[in-house]
Formats: structure tokens, sequence, C-alpha cells
């Protein structure tokens, strides 16, 4: 049984005009861990929350939560942010 094509969604469109990823054209948070050590988030939309063990960010529709040990603000401009110190947990909420 063949099913219909799929129809692409605006910010698909959008994002394939404009040749941009279609994470950027929604406003979406990206998260880019490396390691345990350090994690950037793009697309941010401000520090909720700020403590060495727990750091709390507004990624828009979520609240991003970051759980580890020494954490530190190291960089933050309006559209990245820079989190190091030992990461034992990410979540979404």
């Amino acid at each position: 049984m063949a099913g219909k094509p799929r129809r692409e969604g605006f910010l698909e469109r959008a994002a394939g005009l404009f040749d941009l990823p279609a994470d950027v054209i929604a406003g979406l948070p990206k998260l880019e861990l490396v390691g345990d050590k350090e994690l950037r988030i793009e697309n941010h939309r401000g520090i909720l929350a700020y403590g060495g063990e727990e750091i709390h960010v507004s990624g828009g529709p979520f609240v991003i939560r970051v759980e580890g040990e020494g954490l530190e603000l190291r960089a933050m401009t309006g559209l990245e942010l820079l989190i190091t110190g030992r990461i034992t947990g990410i979540q979404l909420s």
C-alpha cells in the first residue's frame, strides 16, 4: 500500500528556501555537549536560575535544566551561552 507523499510544513520550506536549519527558523534551542565538561546552548532566552550544582535556562518552549558539579556560566551572548564544570545531567521540561 503506497502512502501519500508527505507535505512539507511551512518551517521546512522556509528553512530550505533560506538554506538554514529548521531549528533556527523555529527558534528552538540547540544544545552541544562536549564530553561531560562543556555545554553550549544556542537560541536561548536567558538564565532562569544559577548555582554551582544546577543551572536553568529558558529555551523558549522548554526549560533546560543542567545538573552537575562546579558549574559555571563562562560566556553568554544574546544567542549563545557556554556552561562548564562536570555536567551530570540535562533535562528538558
